[in-house]
């Protein structure tokens, strides 16, 4: 799942989203190919979505990559990775927000199996 918020987070970053396409639908269908269902994916990214900036989601994105480098299997973001990697952002908004949008989607279990 790295690969999917570090794409989705390049094209915010880059500017790169159709207008008609907004970061919560962009999220939630990356999110999707990565293993979430579309429920889960739909509730998280569009929690995201509305509750971060874009800056924050750049952050998030950044964070996510740095992450990745040191991880075994870069290809994959669990949302404990997420949650992780969210917590070395100094806007303290950003983690509160990513484990806010796993409790309120019902995938808790999923982000404390994954610390």
């Amino acid at each position: 799942m790295l690969n999917v918020f570090r794409g989705i987070m390049l094209g915010l970053a880059a500017g790169g989203l159709a207008a008609c396409v907004s970061p919560a639908a962009k999220i939630s269908t990356e999110l999707m190919r990565y293993g979430l269902d579309q429920r889960q994916a739909t509730c998280v990214g569009e929690r995201l979505g509305a509750r971060l900036s874009i800056g924050q989601l750049r952050q998030l994105a950044g964070a996510a990559r740095a992450y990745s480098r040191d991880d075994a299997d870069p290809g994959r973001l669990t949302l404990g990775d997420l949650a992780r990697a969210s917590s070395q952002i100094d806007d303290p908004r950003v983690p509160i927000e990513v484990a806010g949008a796993a409790t309120g989607c019902g995938l808790v279990a999923n982000l404390l199996t994954n610390l």
